[in-house]
Order: structure tokens, then C-alpha cells, then sequence
């Protein structure tokens, strides 16, 4: 009788990181690529390919132009008339790529667009490509649908909507500037990640000047149907600014407790104060 332990094939399965069984439990839980197969020392092929695409995707979400005729006639559905198209100071999509500081101005016409407006104080609502026009196109308009009822609500008047090519957040300032409004919200495509080419961003600006630098404002981020639910961030941009114009401040000086405000009150209608 041979007492000799036979030699084992390597399991696979059994890894300091869990089962191929664990993974494919947990994958469908993240877009994050997590416990990914492997070929010896390498990706497998179906695992790599799909990299390669998510960063084809990322890559051209960069450089689509916006389709703003489109988004222009669904605003004025939306609003009941058109929305001000305005341009930053880079001239083409590679300029605004290659020099962030000209997407953060205006251009000349623009400016005097905005000027001859007439608008005085309000929020300014700003539509921007940023670096994933794909996201204004298909996020925008559902927060606006979201957000202009809780606007009316709270009182806000809206200085006119402007609809900005070539635009960094930055702008949004230089747009408030010339309506003379009291805040900016602007919706602008954030950097495409792997996992989110579409991912739409929306800043909120309390007084905005010359001066007014990223630490004074406010972010809801990774707004999209896989994200954050339009409706959702809807709800906290208008808790945001309702804020905002309370204690006349935005950014690190503003914390974001809405949660916490809510909660309170869902105790207090429960158990009475």
C-alpha cells in the first residue's frame, strides 16, 4: 500500500481574497472592478477588453461636443422660454482642454449677452459641458425637473438660464457676476471615470466674486440613474441653497446636515418634542 500523499492541483478558488464564487456574488453589488480573474500573472481577456472599452468611453466622453440645439429646445419647454447660450474664452474644444483658464471666463459677446439681460439677483442656473458633455445632455434637465418646483417653493426667483460651451466651474462666477444674483448653481459634466463617463456634477455658489475661489463651494457629485438619483440631488442642491441664503454663506463655512435635519424632525413628529 502506498502511503504516499498524492500531490494536489492548486485551488484556485481558495485565495486570501475569497472565492471566484464570493466575486461574482459581490460584483453586481459595485460598477467597481473588484476580484477580477486572471491568466497567470495577467488580466483574463474578457476582463481586459472591458477596460480597454470603459476607457474608450472615458476618452471620447472628453472630447463630445455638446448637442445644444437639443438641450436648448428642451429647456424652453421646460422653462417656457429659451435659455441664454453663452461661450467661455477658449475657442475650441482642444484650447479648452489645454487651457482651464479660458474655460473659467467669458467671452466678449457673452458678457455683453448677460449684461443687456436685465437680470437683478435670483439664483443663476448655468448648463455647462465641462469635460463630459454626454452628462449635461442626459442629467440636466431631469434635476431642473426636479429642482424648479422646491425652487418656487422656497421663493427663488430665477435670473435667466444660461447654457455655457467650453465651460469650467469657474465660470459660473463670471455668469452670476453680470446677472447680479445672489447664488450660481452650475450642472456640468464631471471628469469621466472608468466606471462613469456620464457623471454630472453640481456646484453651488453663494455670492460669487472676483475673489471666489473652489473653498467656497458646495458639491452634490456622481449625479446619474447608477449614482445619485436626479430627484435626490435635486432635494440637496435646493436644501443647499436654502441655506445658503440663511446664513449668507457657502462652501467649507456651510455644512451639508440635511440628514441630520431630517432625522431630528422624523423624531420629534414620532415622540413629540
Amino acid at each position: 500500500m502506498n502511503d504516499k500523499k498524492q500531490p494536489q492541483p492548486p485551488a484556485e478558488l481558495d485565495t486570501p481574497y475569497g472565492t471566484a464564487e464570493l466575486w461574482a456574488a459581490l460584483r453586481p453589488l459595485t460598477a467597481a472592478r473588484i476580484g477580477l480573474p486572471r491568466t497567470g500573472a495577467s488580466l483574463a481577456i474578457p476582463a481586459l477588453l472591458d477596460f480597454r472599452l470603459a476607457h474608450a468611453r472615458a476618452r471620447d466622453a472628453v472630447g463630445a461636443a455638446l448637442d445644444a440645439d437639443a438641450l436648448q429646445a428642451d429647456l424652453s419647454l421646460l422653462l417656457g422660454q429659451p435659455a441664454l447660450v453663452c461661450r467661455s474664452a477658449a475657442t475650441d474644444r482642444r484650447t479648452y482642454l489645454m487651457r482651464p483658464d479660458l474655460g473659467r471666463q467669458l467671452d466678449a459677446d457673452s458678457l455683453a449677452l448677460l449684461q443687456a439681460s436685465g437680470s437683478r439677483g435670483g439664483l443663476a442656473v448655468v448648463l455647462a459641458d465641462g469635460l463630459s458633455a454626454q452628462a449635461t445632455q442626459r442629467h440636466a434637465l431631469p434635476v431642473l425637473e426636479a429642482l424648479l418646483p422646491l425652487l418656487q417653493t422656497q421663493g427663488w426667483a430665477l435670473a435667466p438660464v444660461v447654457l455655457l460651451h467650453r465651460g469650467r466651474v469657474a465660470a459660473g462666477d463670471a455668469v452670476a457676476r453680470a446677472l447680479q444674483a445672489e447664488a450660481v448653481l452650475v450642472l456640468i459634466g464631471e471628469r469621466p471615470g472608468l466606471s462613469s463617463p456620464d457623471s454630472l456634477g453640481a456646484y453651488i455658489t453663494w455670492a460669487p466674486g472676483a475673489a471666489t475661489s473652489d473653498a467656497d463651494r458646495n458639491c452634490v457629485s456622481n449625479v446619474r440613474p447608477e449614482g445619485l438619483a436626479p430627484h435626490t440631488a435635486a432635494a440637496k442642491i435646493a436644501w443647499l441653497l436654502n441655506q445658503m441664503r440663511l446664513q449668507k454663506r457657502s462652501g467649507v463655512a456651510l455644512k451639508d446636515q440635511m440628514h441630520q435635519q431630517l432625522e431630528a424632525k422624523s423624531t420629534t413628529a414620532r415622540h413629540g418634542p
